[in-house]
Parts: structure tokens; sequence; C-alpha cells
């Protein structure tokens, strides 16, 4: 990574944990991947479950390797049928802690995400009694309507893409606000405060993660 761009998420990912912990999250900024690796793991206890909430940001790090060697029991729904996964899904908002990440963080302070089955999102809310979102300072925006930009035009697309969706926006790269079955686009939620019964952690990293 080039020193300039460095320089910028680290700029801006100060920022946001600023913004971050004014309005109430614990959050804190790691220069890389690595650090940010091990910030995850000294927020969950050795006995813990933890639940994946889909995140090609988590598994960039390599968390559920690492908590499985420590021994941790995990579920991450990713790569199962549709039965199972529904199963798993479930499993994930009871568990002791949910890692996931955010589609968007503005210099607000606040969390942007939108989902197709609502799971992540239900997760973030209420059941695990700790969250922990892990994001890339790329995913930082100015705003709500620059954060709902970013989900249209770069992480639906893109998750439409990695997911084999067979949606418009898999094919032109552009969210067309379609009205089919496969659309992935469901939910939205604007997380503005950590919701009251959830131990809210938030990890800006000074990298490009996920989408």
């Amino acid at each position: 990574m080039e020193k300039i761009e460095q320089d910028h998420f680290t700029k801006v990912g100060n920022l946001a944990v600023k913004a971050l912990t004014t309005n109430g999250f614990k959050a804190q900024f790691t220069a890389t991947k690595q650090e940010a690796l091990q910030a995850v793991l000294a927020l969950i206890d050795e006995k813990a479950s933890v639940g994946f909430g889909g995140s090609m940001t988590t598994k960039a790090l390599g968390i559920q390797q690492a908590l499985e060697k420590r021994g941790n029991i995990v579920y991450n729904h990713q790569g199962l049928t549709k039965e199972e996964s529904l199963k798993v899904r479930r499993q994930e908002n009871n568990a002791d802690v949910l890692l996931a990440s955010s589609n968007a963080i503005t210099l607000q302070g606040e969390l942007i995400n939108v989902d197709g089955s609502g799971n992540r999102v239900a997760g973030m809310i209420f059941g695990p009694k700790r969250v922990i979102i892990v994001a890339g300072a790329n995913k930082i925006v100015r705003d709500e309507a620059a954060g709902r930009e970013r989900i249209k035009m770069l992480a639906a697309p893109m998750n439409t893409a990695r997911l084999n969706c067979q949606t418009p926006c898999a094919k032109t790269g552009v969210c067309v606000d379609c009205h089919i079955p496969a659309r992935i686009c469901n939910v939205t939620t604007i997380i503005h405060r950590p919701p009251s019964a959830i131990d809210f952690h938030i990890i800006i990293v000074g990298e490009a993660l996920g989408y």
C-alpha cells in the first residue's frame, strides 16, 4: 500500500473512531489487519461461542481459523446449503459474540447496512451479548447519503457477483432497484448509537478490506 493511501486511511480512520466514540460506541483504530486480528481476539473470551455475520473482512483477517485453533465454538453459515444455512444463521445470532463488518460507516459515527435476509443486521441489534464490527477504512463515508450510494455502487453489486446471484447489478455493476426474488437489498438499518442490550465494539482498520 502506498504511503499516501496509508496516511489517508489513518486520518479518516481516526476521524471515524472519534465520531463513533462520541456516539457511545467502543471504537479503536488499528493500522493493519494483523493488529485488528489481535484486537478482536483480545475481546473474545476463550470459552465464548462466536457467530459470523457473513463478512469478507473477517475472512481476510483469518479470525475464524484463529478462534477454532484456540478452542472457541464457531458458527458460520457461509458455504452451506440453504437449509443448513438458515439453521446456522439462527445459531450465529444466539452466540455470545457476533463478528461482522459494516457496508458503510459515516463520519457522523453511524453504521449503515443493507441485508437480504436480515440475519446480519438483526444480530447487530439484538441477540448476542457482544458485537464486534471490523471495517476497513475504505468503507468510511461522509454521511448517510454517501453510505447508501456506496452500497448501491460497490457493496451490493460486488456481493451479488461473489454470491453468484442472478441480479441485474451482478451483471451491470450498478444497482437498478430490482424487484426479483434474488434481490439482496431487502432490509436497511442505520445504527445511530449502540443498542442498549449489547456491548458494541468497532475496529477500524487502516487498509482496504471487504466490499
